[in-house]
């Protein structure tokens, strides 16, 4: 991958005004210009901060060199990227790997615990309040109770069986490329990475959703390789995710209460 390549690809993944002419309508990004000013605007830019720069900005409670945007792609705003556009107008909301009713904050911490392999950040704390915040503004075209097309991941054939060798070979042909030979990731020079580990210490732990063969799959059909989303067919996208998801990566103890009405999915670390 050439630099000028590498500049784009992260343009997508941390987000420019470029890119957002090009979001989707079923979207209603609001234009940063409509940040107020104060204390107000003030918490929303913090929290993108946070969102976009997590593990430099919470060293304490990010434990792998994963950003927030690293599957959130461009600030929370991309269609089939696990979006945060409209969030706030659909939390709480009942989650099956909960096996309750659960708040936004829940789920940030589930995040910061899990695809993060870290700690908490406190329930009413300044951080959580300037990431509730920044997904406040992000959702204020959304009406409460309603949910944004493209929340979420693109749906994808669970009934597809998974091919670990060709998805090796996906792997090293549409991947190594950016998430390096030994999903390792691209290092920054700066400290952290430019492309995000996808096994290792340094990548989320089993109890991510990321760490779920079809969520991952889902994930990698509409949005990868970066910029070049949908090019791989579902099989491909299975595949891949066969192979990579069974990786070495940090376990997660809590994930054992996961599920607890019996109702977890075939994939499930």
């Amino acid at each position: 991958m050439t630099l000028r390549t590498l500049g784009a690809a992260l343009a997508l993944a941390i987000g420019t005004s470029a890119f957002a002419q090009t979001t989707p309508a079923t979207l209603p990004v609001p234009d940063e210009a409509t940040i107020p000013a104060g204390p107000m605007g003030d918490a929303i830019k913090r929290g993108k901060l946070i969102l976009t720069d997590t593990k430099r900005q919470l060293p304490h409670n990010v434990g792998n060199g994963l950003n927030c945007t690293s599957c959130h792609l461009n600030g929370g705003t991309t269609p089939y990227a696990s979006p945060w556009v409209g969030l706030t107008a659909a939390f709480p909301e009942y989650r099956s790997r909960s096996g309750a009713v659960i708040s936004l904050q829940q789920r940030v911490n589930d995040c910061f615990q899990r695809s993060m392999n870290g700690k908490p950040i406190a329930f009413d704390g300044e951080d959580m309040n300037a990431i509730l915040a920044y997904m406040k503004w992000l959702s204020s075209g959304v009406p409460v109770g309603t949910n944004v097309t493209g929340r979420g991941f693109e749906k994808i054939d669970t009934a597809l069986a998974p091919n670990r060798d060709n998805g090796k070979t996906v792997y090293a042909q549409r991947c190594a490329a950016c998430h390096g030979v030994e999903g390792q990731g691209l290092p920054n020079p700066q400290g952290g990475y430019l492309m995000p580990p996808l096994w290792g210490k340094d990548s989320f732990n089993v109890g991510a959703g990321m760490a779920r063969m079809y969520t991952a799959a889902a994930f990698v059909k509409h949005n990868m390789p970066l910029g070049q989303g949908g090019t791989l067919t579902a099989q491909e996208a299975v595949d891949v995710a066969a192979f990579f998801t069974q990786q070495p990566r940090p376990d997660y103890a809590a994930r054992a209460k996961d599920w607890p009405k019996g109702d977890k999915p075939k994939d499930a670390r």
